[in-house]
């Protein structure tokens, strides 16, 4: 299922901006390449509410997928001691 629509949440693009320049731009080409394949190798499923992570370095990104309505929402972005908190 390809995303017709990538949302990011006005909270996860600060963390986003807060990122050091060569970090954003990795995590950026991830988040973009989902869009494509919104459940790659290597993302997660957390336990309980049906969101997904994938990890970029030292970072984690945690989006959710409606498969119903063809959106992809990246929810929180962050380094991977702070992100699950």
């Amino acid at each position: 299922m390809a995303s017709d629509r990538l949302l990011i949440k006005s909270s996860a693009a600060k963390e986003l901006e807060a990122l050091p320049a060569k970090d954003r731009k990795r995590v950026i080409a991830r988040i973009q390449n989902l869009a494509t394949d919104p459940r790659p190798p290597g993302c997660e499923k957390l336990s309980g509410d049906g969101k997904l992570r994938i990890r970029e370095g030292n970072y984690r990104f945690l989006y959710a997928v409606d498969d119903a309505g063809r959106r992809l929402i990246v929810i929180r972005i962050g380094h991977r001691r702070e992100v699950y908190r």
